[in-house]
């Protein structure tokens, strides 16, 4: 196929197929954690990164993950210790970041507004070979955190206060899961964009959701979307000359809106066979009822 007969499509392949896997894996305890826009402030803050790899002539990836990681950091602590001004912090903090990369990236001599477009909302054609293998060694890191330590990081998004009274430590796992993220905007940057990585992080994650009930699934369900709507998204964009970023997002948004509506009638059915259950169960036990059978306790074993 024509596609990958192309350097720059091979490249934007592999980097789709690792933001589709690391981005829901690390957004399934985000939405846990009822953090779900943390991936858009990161993106903000990693925009001052991008500016600044410019400036300095250094790898705008690489920058933007220091830069980002920092970012997360602080906001992680603001949410900590913050008080009742803690979101005018974070505010400053995003609106910042996004401010810090427009001003850097026009005062160096190699950047300009066309470049911080191409990481603001993803580019194919710009996805080089040290991008790939930055890409590729920040994607193992995350999956790595995000499957090694899934039982520790679900303890912790889901109930801090458990999770501490268990001995885990909670500051130090909640550090992890912000470094976590911030790596994973920056993953994501080069397919999907900075101000567009949050919806993938989170959208498979509630599509897979809507037709599943354990955590264990809802994470494998979640990647195998990710993955998918990045694929085709890369694809589609590739034929129809598409920004690949909005189109994986939208693909994200219709598989969520299908699941949903399958959901349903899924929902009712489960419910009806519950309660059908149950009433079963009711008439078995009565001793009242003609016929009925007897209790478990009673039955010699």
């Amino acid at each position: 196929m024509e596609i990958f007969q192309t350097e720059f499509m091979q490249r934007a392949l592999i980097a789709a197929v690792l933001v589709g896997i690391t981005a829901p894996a690390i957004g399934i305890y985000l939405v846990q954690r009822r953090q779900a826009l943390m991936g858009d402030g990161i993106g903000h803050i990693a925009m001052t990164g991008v500016g600044l790899g410019f400036l300095l002539n250094s790898s705008p990836v690489w920058m933007a993950t220091l830069i980002a990681v920092v970012g997360a950091v602080t906001m992680e602590l603001i949410r900590a210790y913050g008080k009742t001004r803690g979101d005018i912090a974070l505010a400053m903090l995003f609106y910042g970041g996004m401010a810090g990369g427009v001003l850097l990236i026009n005062l160096s001599d190699t950047g300009s507004n066309a470049n911080l477009s191409s990481y603001l909302f993803g580019s194919l054609s710009t996805v080089s070979d040290s991008d790939v293998t930055a890409i590729c060694l920040l994607a193992a890191f995350v999956v790595l955190v995000t499957v090694g330590l899934r039982k520790q990081l679900f303890a912790v998004s889901q109930d801090e206060e458990f999770a501490r009274v268990t001995g885990l430590p909670v500051r130090a796992l909640n550090l992890l899961i912000a470094v976590t993220a911030a790596v994973t905007v920056t993953v994501a940057m080069r397919v999907v964009g900075l101000l567009l990585v949050s919806a993938l992080m989170v959208v498979p994650v509630a599509a897979a959701q809507q037709i599943t009930r354990s955590f264990k699934v809802t994470f494998i369900l979640s990647v195998v979307i990710g993955t998918a709507v990045t694929l085709s998204g890369t694809v589609t964009s590739y034929y129809q000359d598409v920004p690949p970023g909005a189109t994986i997002v939208l693909m994200a948004i219709g598989v969520f809106v299908v699941l949903t509506a399958l959901a349903t009638p899924l929902a009712r059915r489960r419910a009806r066979a519950v309660s059908d259950a149950e009433a079963t169960c009711t008439a078995d036990a009565s001793p009242d009822v003609p016929g009925a059978r007897r209790p478990v306790d009673e039955v010699t074993v």
